[in-house]
């Protein structure tokens, strides 16, 4: 009977090691609420220019100016994801670089990047009322592509992504409330979850 027993928990040991390898784990919840915390700086200084700078007349540049700063927040959201999910998988001992890493990264930045392409093209055509719902949408369908290979919360955050990118396409002169809630305040509460429920 012992034997027995000992048979199914290495069984079931087996088994949790191949979830384990077949997920990117290391994702930490800290760098979702720090993204959170970037994006509404972001929105904090985008609202600045739009409805306070625009009484003195906003500049021809503005395109470059939100280009620039988008780019900015991305980028700061991104070397503190690195960041964070480095200093997690040293602390539980896994690779930070595996095949699901490969997987993971192709499944979220596949459709950011076709996203971000389409959005260029709005901006040329000057159909800047789009910009919010294509960038919460197509954030959205990256991130539940990318859920597979992490935590099933990564997926309730996808479609609440999704849901805010369609109801802003209906209400296009509040694209930027609509973005400050995706990327901020939604980001924050994943990351506070993921942070509570497997970090601490």
């Amino acid at each position: 009977m012992k034997q027995y027993k000992s048979v199914e928990e290495d069984i079931a040991h087996i088994r949790s090691m191949m979830a384990e390898s077949s997920r990117f784990l290391s994702l930490s919840g800290l760098s979702g609420i720090f993204a959170g915390i970037y994006a509404l700086v972001g929105a904090t200084i985008a609202y600045k220019w739009i409805y306070i700078d625009y009484e003195n007349g906003i500049d021809e540049n503005i395109k470059i100016r939100f280009i620039l700063l988008a780019s900015s927040v991305l980028l700061a959201a991104l070397s503190t994801g690195f960041f964070f999910t480095y200093r997690n998988a040293k602390i539980r001992n896994q690779r930070i670089w595996n095949p699901s890493t490969l997987k993971f990264l192709v499944s979220l930045f596949l459709p950011l990047v076709v996203g971000g392409l389409l959005i260029l093209e709005f901006m040329y055509w000057n159909l800047g009322q789009f910009i919010a719902p294509l960038t919460l949408i197509f954030y959205g369908l990256g991130l539940w592509g990318a859920s597979k290979y992490t935590h099933l919360e990564t997926r309730y955050l996808a479609l609440c992504q999704i849901s805010l990118g369609l109801l802003s396409a209906y209400f296009v002169g509040y694209g930027l409330l609509f973005w400050a809630l995706g990327f901020g305040i939604l980001h924050i509460i994943y990351g506070l979850v993921m942070y509570l429920k497997y970090e601490k």
